[in-house]
């Protein structure tokens, strides 16, 4: 694997000029990438078409497909979050405390780029683009080793990217997509400990656990995301119906979708028989607790102990009643992934008790998990969702990208 060891080498040698680039040039890189992006759609499109034609003969499941394909909307989705990311407030070379010493000294700390991040994904090419833009707008070097159904996408929207940074006068190795296949290319990627300062899988629960038990490189984690819609006793129930069909149904193939419906006993008589039978027109398969089925019947399967941390990324549900809050923040806690969590309710204590008891990465109220995303959240895109809480936790924007340095001014201060 010569070839990645020397583009992880060029990489090395890029970060620092990319470090030094002013502000305002980084942005007119990304915004020619969104311009060039949307400008050469249908090379994007020729490309994705061979990739999604290949998947079905290698009968990826409809999420997988889902995941892999680029159309009109989704590029100009793409171009506009980099668009968003370059108005962004440049988080290289931001001081972001300042305190004086007793003796004199003026300390600070500044944010200053990581340096070169190795981005492993899998089937979702546009991750090529946002994690691009992400590291050029935070100042990294970025090597990205999509996954091999996605390769013809993933290297039409990099030479995108590179000729863009061309065309700007940056060193086009700021970018760089790997264009190898074999999985044996993740495993010399997770050992370039000397030129990679950070690695960031994304996919499904056995590609990350085989980077984390495998890199000599640090590694930023989400396994899974065992999302909880919880309805309490005094949520309003056509909202609540709201959220849970767009948290379960809207794309059920990512990892913010509704996989767990908690409902509280006090509602579950009048909310889960037009649940259920909603979910039902919808496709959705619900498989739920023993309480659930006394409720709605036995065409309902019986929920495993299984389901409950399960991440089916599909029309599948797994339902509970619960006695209330208590239960509910109980049941997150032992089956949750730390991803994302959403209360429906009305009762002021109970939103708040949920948003400071429940640590996952995003805790909504009265809203759906589907807005767990960085684009949603206003970071342009993400990088990542993380879901550890070092060194970030949750969609991770630019910022996340930066770490900080202390800087000094002195007057001859000396120690004695």
């Amino acid at each position: 694997m010569e070839q990645i060891l020397e583009m992880a080498r060029r990489a090395k040698r890029t970060a620092s000029i990319l470090a030094n680039l002013p502000s305002l040039k980084r942005k007119a890189a990304l915004l020619r990438i969104a311009e060039n992006l949307e400008r050469r759609e249908n090379e994007i499109v020729a490309a994705n078409e061979k990739d999604v034609e290949e998947g079905k003969k290698k009968k990826l499941s409809p999420a997988m497909i889902d995941r892999l394909i680029l159309d009109s909307e989704r590029i100009a989705s793409m171009a506009s979050g980099i668009r968003e990311i370059a108005e962004q407030p440049d988080p290289v070379g931001e001081v972001v405390k300042m305190w004086t010493r007793p003796n004199g000294l003026l300390v600070g700390k500044m944010r200053i780029p990581l340096g070169v991040v190795g981005i492993i994904y899998e089937s979702r090419p546009n991750v090529t683009a946002d994690a691009a833009a992400l590291c050029l707008k935070s100042g990294n070097a970025v090597l990205l080793r999509g996954g091999s159904e996605a390769l013809e996408s993933n290297l039409a929207i990099g030479r995108i990217i590179q000729g863009s940074l061309n065309e700007e006068g940056i060193p086009e190795e700021a970018v760089q997509v790997i264009p190898v296949a074999d999985r044996k290319a993740i495993l010399e990627m997770v050992h370039l400990e000397a030129y990679l300062d950070l690695i960031i899988p994304r996919g499904g629960e056995g590609l990350i656990r085989f980077v984390v038990e495998n890199s000599r490189v640090p590694v930023i984690k989400h396994y899974k995301g065992v999302c909880h819609v919880f309805v309490d006793a005094s949520a309003d129930l056509e909202m609540a119906e709201n959220i849970c069909v767009n948290a379960k149904v809207q794309r059920p193939g990512v990892c913010n979708a509704m996989e767990t419906l908690l409902v509280h006993e006090g509602v579950a008589d009048e909310f889960l028989p037009r649940m259920v039978k909603k979910f039902g027109e919808l496709g959705v398969e619900v498989r739920g607790c023993p309480k659930t089925r006394a409720i709605v019947g036995r065409e309902v399967a019986l929920a495993s102990e299984e389901d409950w941390s399960m991440e089916y990324l599909d029309l599948i549900l797994s339902v509970k009643v619960v006695g209330g809050l208590e239960e509910a923040i109980s049941h997150i806690e032992t089956y949750g992934s730390s991803h994302t969590e959403s209360i429906v309710t009305r009762d002021y204590a109970n939103a708040q008790a949920f948003l400071k008891r429940v640590h996952s990465s995003v805790v909504l109220v009265n809203a759906s998990t589907r807005f767990s995303d960085g684009q949603q959240l206003g970071l342009g895109a993400e990088i990542g969702i993380s879901t550890t809480k070092l060194h970030a936790f949750g969609p991770m924007g630019a910022e996340d990208l930066t770490t900080t340095k202390f800087i000094i001014f002195g007057e001859g201060q000396v120690r004695t």
